[in-house]
């Protein structure tokens, strides 16, 4: 049986989904041992512990001109000695061209198979892929092994669907036949797809698979070579994935280099190489604005990208204060802050918020904050977990400064012990009253645990500031609380016209941080947060090009 005929059930509940836009999960999001095995967790620990210290030889890259790795670990703050094959930007380009010619000419089918495959191998490892998680990023386990497995091989699958459906939009030949009275004029008409060439995906340091497989599987999918370029301090979740993704080039007799691993130090960076390189047609790029913009600027690329944004929350009136409170400290401490999707800006009228059992003051409302995420934070069986751990040093400085910044500190940042990793490097929310006059100190993104609660004039003036700040500065989410559905239908349409999806009145167990495969748009591309969309058909169709040719039909 072919890879493709093995997997098509599969691709067709996948596209499916992509047009239902209903709940669709191809690999379950527990690490229940029902699910994955009773020793599929140990398994995977131990599989890790392994990797420590050692060179990482599952990659059939061959030539390595040294072995480099700076991976440290948030919980222990120790670097974890796992070495990579490095090479040369020369060497890296000119295999991948050579890989271009093999792979585009691989039909539709055939790499759809294939990649589904690689993605069926990765489960395998999710717990291992888990464990390189957290011990590169500081997510605690459940977000590290769902955000790395589960949820990352559904979007990677997305973009397999969504790719393979556009491949297969047009025909590839067709007879022409055009009436012209006494006679008719016949052509033979064929379409290929041409891919656009070599891809760069460069992956960031919070999310080292969730936010790379999509690009990557999406250019793959579309016949393009891959160069994964991982940020220096989150290696090797995706290069597990990688490895997976040679393994099975190499048993169905293709070039391994049709996906690559690039690695670099942070002294000694390699992207801006890759990425200027001519023969670098697409780029994929996760992080901070300056170099996103950097990028979307360089001539004769395709560029994709998610930066950084500025995430709002507009509070008008609630049915229930505390649930709301709830969901909204959950919301900052989880992973501490460090996600693209999580809230910073809390607009809350200087009059209060409506309830059924009268008006929460703007004090009121701020001190349910505090007190939720104190809460949360000081449970010994919670906190440490929904926070994980501080990725980068940098992080805990912006939060110390946050509390500089002119206006009342209502919660200092403090540290929290977890109880599995003495060392781990923790910061709890900050939270700090910011006056609504003074943007300069919101309207930028703050990077982490950090929570800006700013005094509006009512709801109007609200929406205007979140709408104001989304369309100069980007926003990736926006949460909103009203029980009046005018004031509902406003927020909708002003943030909609911000390219700025927004998730009304939110409480319990779903988090505006959340967005789920095969349902929401992750990043809109409309305004300055990035300019692609995963997974929407933009994503996908940039990545090649359809060309036509056509003869006469001989006579006779």
């Amino acid at each position: 049986m072919s890879l493709f005929k093995k997997h098509e059930a599969l691709l067709t509940n996948a596209i499916d989904a992509l047009h239902k836009r209903t709940f669709f999960a191809a690999y379950p999001e527990h690490p229940a041992p029902a699910i994955y095995g009773e020793k599929a967790d140990a398994e995977g620990q131990e599989k890790f512990k392994a990797s420590l210290n050692t060179k990482f030889q599952e990659l059939k890259q061959e030539g390595a001109t040294s072995w480099i790795g700076v991976e440290e670990s948030p919980y222990t703050q120790e670097q974890l000695g796992v070495k990579y094959p490095a090479f040369p930007v020369d060497t890296l380009i000119t295999r991948a061209k050579s890989a271009y010619h093999i792979w585009r000419k691989v039909n539709a089918q055939e790499r759809a198979g294939i990649l589904i495959e690689s993605l069926e191998r990765v489960k395998a490892r999710f717990f291992e892929i888990a464990y390189a998680t957290m011990h590169t990023t500081g997510q605690g386990y459940m977000m590290a092994f769902q955000a790395s497995g589960p949820h990352a091989a559904d979007r990677a699958l997305e973009a397999i669907a969504a790719g393979y459906e556009e491949l297969q939009r047009f025909p590839t030949s067709i007879l022409w036949d055009k009436p012209m009275g006494k006679f008719n004029i016949q052509l033979n008409k064929e379409w290929h797809v041409v891919p656009k060439g070599v891809s760069l995906v460069i992956g960031c340091s919070t999310f080292p698979t969730w936010n790379t497989v999509p690009g990557l599987y999406a250019s793959l999918i579309t016949g393009n070579p891959v160069i994964v370029k991982p940020h220096p301090g989150s290696v090797l979740p995706i290069a597990i994935v990688v490895a997976e993704i040679q393994n099975v080039l190499a048993e169905n007799n293709l070039d391994i280099n049709i996906c690559q691993l690039a690695v670099d130090t942070f002294e000694s960076t390699i992207t801006k190489q890759l990425a200027e390189h001519p023969d670098v047609k697409l780029i994929d790029f996760t992080g901070n604005s300056l170099f996103g913009s950097y990028l979307e600027a360089l001539p004769g690329k395709m560029v994709f990208t998610e930066k950084t944004g500025v995430n709002s929350v507009i509070v008008d009136s609630v049915v229930d204060a505390d649930k709301v409170a709830g969901n909204l400290a959950f919301s900052v401490s989880l992973y501490s802050g460090q996600m693209c999707t999580a809230p910073q800006n809390f607009y809350i009228p200087e009059g209060g918020i409506k309830t059924p059992n009268g008006v929460v003051s703007f004090e009121e409302f701020a001190q349910k904050i505090v007190d939720n995420i104190n809460s949360l934070v000081d449970n010994p069986k919670a906190g440490p977990f929904v926070l994980g751990a501080i990725q980068n040093k940098n992080t805990c400085i912006r939060v110390l400064d946050a509390e500089n910044l002119p206006g009342k500190v209502w919660l200092k940042s403090r540290s929290v012990a977890n109880p599995m990793f003495k060392n781990a490097r923790t910061n709890t929310p900050v939270v700090v009253e910011v006056n609504a006059s003074n943007k300069d100190a919101f309207s930028k993104e703050l990077f982490g645990p950090i929570v800006l609660l700013i005094k509006t004039k009512n709801t109007d003036h609200s929406i205007q500031l979140a709408q104001e700040m989304a369309i100069h500065h980007g926003a990736i989410s926006c949460g909103a609380y009203t029980t009046d559905a005018s004031v509902r239908d406003r927020i909708a349409d002003e943030m909609a016209l911000a390219a700025t999806p927004v998730s009304f009145n939110l409480v319990g167990g779903i988090y505006m941080n959340q967005n789920a495969g095969f349902s929401d748009f992750h990043v809109t591309g409309g305004n300055p947060s990035g300019n692609a969309s995963f997974t929407n058909p933009e994503y996908v169709v940039k990545r090649f090009t359809w060309v036509g040719h056509r003869e006469p039909v001989p006579v006779g």
